[in-house]
């Protein structure tokens, strides 16, 4: 559910004004309307220095350092100009490490030479040229034909090295290698110097950790503070020769009651009023502790228009289905059941939201791995265990669980339709409404006639089917924009019936997919057992490559899937039923001035 919204509008005398903000802060309810599209540039900058702290605070923390109460030596100013300054130089020492290992790995096979005893035989004529290759490649014949001394062998590669004068030039087979300017001796010893300088930054760096995480925080609060503070007074509207600011906000209805009590014991001049269609009403959900749990899977695509229906709780019971119907094993979802709830013992209360969801989600796939007869991999519809008794009469078959996805599917789509007539109704009234409805009576009526027929309860279905084709092509063709002319309509209809057929086709096929993952995840989890069972029978070793095999086989499939299993659906919720409940989206989230947080 969307909370409803009120829009306040206060004149504020210049001189009370930051006292206003201050008190408005403290009460936390009201989301200020951002009256300029640019902010200022001293925000601009602070924005941008806090999220350089944020940076550098995470970076901080990646170190895994215990943290000390130490007293504050520096100023934050200088920790983040010193940090980014090292982090730099650091960086670029390390681009400088790479290509030194490089040069390194290039001249070791030669050994420790002398660069400058290579330069003197060049100015007596005597010149020197690198070489390797492997050794099935190396010609004796080179030996005799061309002065050539070996120098290393390295595994089945060859180092040489070719002399010659630049009267007898050698054209050798083979390209040269071109080799560092500096010496090993050179070379390693840069490499030292670049590593201890390394490793003097990384004990600074851990000395921050150390010491000054707290501080970074503290400062990043403020600044952000600041900036908050800022942006309300940028977004001001000044009348009066600037005597009187203007400031505009949302506030929730349900939260009016100690604003207007601070309105009433101040004296300050407001106005309120209901939203009007045009205004960017911002977005408060409101939902029961179920449909709240996937609140946040809505907010991954978006959130509603302040005029139309939150869907959180239309979907909610569908998205939990339509994951235990794609993990589809009995015993995976027993684990999650069993590690949420461990966990909510062991972590903190803000994640218990999240752990209540993995809860639901695994009742979902210990409900659909049931049906399926799916547990660890194993088929309980194929072995027919006996201690199942009357159990196994309620399984259902690959077949069965196909024909179950339509079903399921069919379902959501109709639910959509009716979202969608609900919305319409809504945002439009109900002479808006007609065509949706009739698509829905369409779609329920050839259903039931269809389910009569199959069972032998009517005979013969004709009459019925043209009687319900005909009301529902009325409500179709002719109530599908009721403010167009009749022949508009009568062509939107047309249209209408061509993209909806299509689309409600296209959409039923979109839900094999749950089947479809549902079936992998089982052929999966068969797969790691056959594997395992092979390796059981060896002497000795074999139980414990046996359960090692298992323990990294299933875990893994339990990765794949449910990584699959929580995608899948979202697909499903975010273009079949969104698009059949006509959800339009792009809400502003709420947002209010608060310190509170």
């Amino acid at each position: 559910m969307i909370v409803p919204m009120k829009k306040y509008s206060f004149l504020i005398y210049h001189k009370e004004f930051d006292e206003f903000l201050e008190s408005i802060r403290k009460i936390g309810v009201l989301h200020i309307i951002e009256k300029k599209d640019e902010l200022d540039n001293k925000i601009k900058d602070k924005i941008k220095f806090t999220q350089q702290i944020d940076s550098i605070i995470k970076f901080l923390e990646s170190r895994n350092i215990v943290q000390e109460n130490a007293t504050i030596e520096k100023d934050a100013k200088y920790i983040i100009e010193d940090i980014i300054s090292k982090q730099n130089e650091s960086e670029s020492l390390k681009q400088q490490l790479t290509i030194i290992h490089k040069e390194i790995r290039l001249i070791e096979p030669w050994g420790q030479f002398s660069n400058n005893l290579i330069n003197k035989l060049k100015e007596k004529n005597i010149q020197l040229k690198f070489y390797s290759c492997s050794e099935k490649s190396f010609k004796k014949e080179w030996l005799d034909e061309y002065t050539i001394e070996i120098i290393d062998k390295i595994g089945a590669t060859i180092y040489f090295v070719a002399i010659f004068t630049s009267n007898s030039p050698v054209d050798f087979p083979l390209e040269e290698i071109k080799l560092p300017s500096r010496t090993l001796e050179e070379l390693t010893g840069e490499k030292e110097k670049i590593e201890k300088t390394l490793e003097e930054i990384s004990t600074i760096f851990d000395d921050y950790a150390k010491k000054y995480i707290p501080l970074l925080k503290k400062i990043k609060l403020t600044i952000n503070s600041e900036t908050e503070f800022d942006t309300v007074v940028w977004n001001t509207i000044e009348e009066a020769e600037n005597k009187i600011k203007i400031i505009e906000g949302w506030v929730p209805e349900p939260k009016e009651e100690e604003l207007l009590q601070y309105l009433a014991n101040k004296e300050i001049v407001y106005l309120s009023n209901k939203p009007i269609p045009d205004d960017k009403v911002p977005i408060l959900l409101k939902n029961n502790k179920f449909s709240k749990l996937f609140e946040p899977i809505g907010k991954l695509f978006s959130l509603p228009s302040y005029q139309e229906l939150d869907l959180t709780a239309f979907f909610a019971p569908f998205f939990m289905m339509f994951f235990g119907f794609c993990l589809g094993d009995a015993a995976y979802g027993l684990l999650f059941v069993i590690g949420a709830t461990i966990a909510k013992f062991k972590l903190k209360k803000e994640f218990k939201p999240i752990l209540t969801l993995i809860q639901l989600l695994g009742v979902a796939t210990i409900i659909f791995g049931t049906l399926s007869g799916t547990f660890f991999g194993i088929d309980l519809i194929k072995e027919r265990y006996d201690f199942l008794g009357n159990l196994n009469n309620f399984f259902l078959d690959a077949n069965k669980m196909f024909y179950l996805s339509f079903i399921v599917g069919g379902i959501q789509v109709l639910w959509g339709m009716i979202v969608k007539a609900m919305n319409i109704t809504r945002q439009f009234g109900f002479p808006f409404t007609i065509s949706t409805i009739g698509w829905i009576f369409l779609l329920v009526s050839m259903t039931a006639i269809m389910l009569l027929q199959s069972n032998g309860i009517i005979a013969d279905a004709s009459i019925l089917i043209y009687i319900c084709l005909a009301i529902s092509g009325v409500m179709i063709l002719f109530f599908n924009d009721p403010k167009a002319k009749i022949y508009a309509r009568v062509g939107k209809g047309i249209w209408d019936i061509y993209t909806t057929v299509t689309g409600v086709f296209g959409d039923l096929l979109s839900y094999i997919r749950l089947f479809a993952l549902g079936i992998s995840s089982a052929i999966l989890g068969n797969v790691v057992n056959q594997i395992a069972t092979q390796f059981s029978n060896i002497p000795f070793a074999g139980p414990v490559v046996f359960i090692v095999i298992l323990l990294v086989g299933h875990i893994a499939n339990i990765a794949i899937s449910s990584l699959g299993s929580f995608v899948h659906p979202m697909r499903l919720t975010f273009v079949e039923f969104y698009k059949n409940a006509g959800f339009t989206g792009g809400g502003l989230e709420y947002k209010p001035f608060s310190n509170k947080r």
